[in-house]
């Protein structure tokens, strides 16, 4: 009887076990990425974020699009070197940024842009207006 009871107990316990570690898979399976690859929001994502912010009008929305899309493809070019440490990732990033400041700055008003800068800046450093 105790041979059983033992039995029992480990089968349940087991069973347990295994059906705790098949939730815990199913559970990170099933939340949708938040952005691109290495957390980079997608053109969708940006697009969203900055027509609620600056206001985007309808005029604005096509060209902030084409410049949001052509920034992306390029950061991602250089993203898929593999042979590129932080460093030289931050390097070729940065004139890449810049030009997207500049196109940004030809495209919104200078509220809007100003609203743009303060969307991007990072580790509470201001990114210099052009």
């Amino acid at each position: 009887m105790k041979k059983l009871s033992l039995i029992a107990a480990l089968a349940i316990g087991g069973l347990v076990a295994c059906s705790t570690l098949a939730t815990a898979q199913d559970s990170t399976n099933n939340v949708p990425k938040k952005g691109g690859k290495r957390g980079m929001p997608t053109v969708e994502q940006q697009m969203e974020r900055m027509t609620t912010a600056l206001d985007l009008t309808d005029a604005e929305k096509p060209k902030v699009k084409a410049v949001l899309e052509d920034t992306s493809k390029k950061r991602q070019e250089i993203m898929s070197d593999t042979s590129l440490d932080r460093a030289a990732i931050r390097e070729k990033m940065q004139p890449i940024t810049d030009e997207q400041n500049k196109q940004m700055k030809a495209i919104l008003t200078d509220d809007q842009y100003t609203k743009y800068l303060a969307m991007n800046q990072r580790g509470g450093k201001k990114k210099k207006a052009e």
